[in-house]
This record gives C-alpha cells, structure tokens and sequence, in this order.
C-alpha cells in the first residue's frame, strides 16, 4: 500500500501572506515541515502542493519534491485532489503547511484507522480540551465522537451542551471536551469523489468542509492524541514558534 504525504502551501495567507517562505532560523517554514514529514516511516513520499513560483523554487532549493497546482482552488483538500489524481497511491495525508514541530507520531495515529479498518474514509486527531477560553473559542473546532472513535459532529461552539445547573456552575469540569486537529488521512478514492461534491448545509453554516464528508454519509474516524503541536496561523504565533526554536538550540 502506497502512502504519500502532500503538503499544501500557498503564498498568499490573509493573515499571514507568505508565511510559508518565512526563516526560521535558517530554513523556510515550508522546509521544517517538509523534514518533519519525512520522518514518517509510513510515507513512500512527500509533495508540496502549491500555486506559487516562490514556494516551488524554495523547497527545490533544499531537495524537496514541489508540484504546481491551479491558483484557483478554494481550499487545500481541492489543491491535495489535484495532485491525487496524478499519482498511483492509496493514501494521501494533508499534512498543514503551517505545522513546523508537527511529530511524526500524530501523523502515522491519523493514517492507521485506514490501515485497520476498510469502512474509514479519512482518519484524523483529536487533543483534550484543557481551558475554558480554548472550549468558548470559535476558532478552534470541537469534535464529539462514539466511544469507539467515529466522529459524530464538528463544531465552532462547544459541543455537547451540558443540560442543567452543573452546566451553569461549572460546565467545564462537566464533560471531557475535544479540539478537533486538522491533520487528515484520505483514501484516494474518496478524496476525488469528496473534492467532486457540492458544499452541504451543515458545512456552510460552520465553514467546516468536514462536515460535508459526515453529511454524505462516510466514515471518519478520529484517534485521541497527546502529541502537543504549534501551528503558525499569525506573525505572533511565529513569534512563539521561534522562541521554540531558541530554546531548543
């Protein structure tokens, strides 16, 4: 079984135009998250996937595999179909272009439910919920899932509500909570077919493609990780990132 990991990396962020291509100390982030998925025992390869010269002239530079893709898709998933339809793999993991320290562990949990079980569709991970302000914040997406690991929903808000006054005085300490983290292991069948559907109501109102996948019935199975990981979304969060790195040298 071939697995491939693809990392979609555009320069054009909102909030952080070029960040891909930003030096951490001595390398473009791109490259740090390229070497980090190289670990990967799992992988028989690894793509950039991007629409922008700079960044394919970038990770040549340091050895990388970079494809061109169109500049006109809406979201990674449609830049990851591209490069699927052009390989001969069964597996292919979005690994996030903004994840410098991802460990390679998180990665290999996320593509094993495929590995273990025909009826997945996607493998993806989900951390403990440990603060208040992480649980109210519509930034980060909160995931409810059987007690065997099939994901049930996918939300902005906090997710389940907690009914009564246990709730009212200390909803936190109610419930254990998830953060959903977008890490996703596709089948390639399924990632061709997934890019080829309409947006679905529920996707639309929570801006989470995800949910299309749930609302066309398939199976997403998602594996509980205490992997800790730094995403760079921000000039701030790189700011953090790079104090990492000081204080790792």
């Amino acid at each position: 079984m071939k697995i491939v990991g693809i990392i979609p990396a555009r320069y054009n962020s909102v909030r952080f135009p070029g960040k891909p291509l930003v030096d951490m100390a001595g390398k473009p982030m791109i490259q740090r998250v390229y070497e980090q998925a190289q670990k990967v025992a799992l992988f028989q390869q690894v793509i950039v996937a991007t629409d922008d010269e700079r960044i394919e002239a970038a990770v040549k530079r340091f050895g990388g595999d970079a494809r061109m893709t169109a500049k006109t898709h809406q979201s990674g998933t449609d830049r990851l179909a591209e490069v699927a339809r052009q390989l001969d793999a069964d597996i292919l993991v979005n690994v996030q272009g903004d994840e410098p320290f991802i460990a390679p562990e998180m990665i290999e949990q996320a593509i094993r439910p495929l590995l273990d079980d025909p009826a997945v569709a996607i493998g993806t991970l989900k951390h403990h919920i440990k603060t208040p302000d992480e649980l109210l914040n519509p930034n980060v997406v909160k995931v409810i899932t059987t007690p065997t690991g099939r994901a049930i929903y996918f939300s902005r808000s906090p997710i389940p509500f907690i009914k009564g006054k246990e709730m009212r005085q200390d909803g936190f300490a109610a419930f254990t909570f998830y953060r959903h983290i977008g890490l996703y292991a596709y089948r390639r069948d399924f990632l061709l077919t997934f890019a080829s559907l309409p947006q679905t109501p529920l996707e639309m109102a929570e801006g989470l493609e995800q949910l299309r996948a749930l609302e066309h019935g398939y199976v997403i199975h998602v594996v509980e990780t205490h992997h800790e990981s730094l995403g760079v979304d921000t000039p701030e969060d790189m700011e953090r990132a790079l104090a990492v790195l000081r204080g790792s040298s």
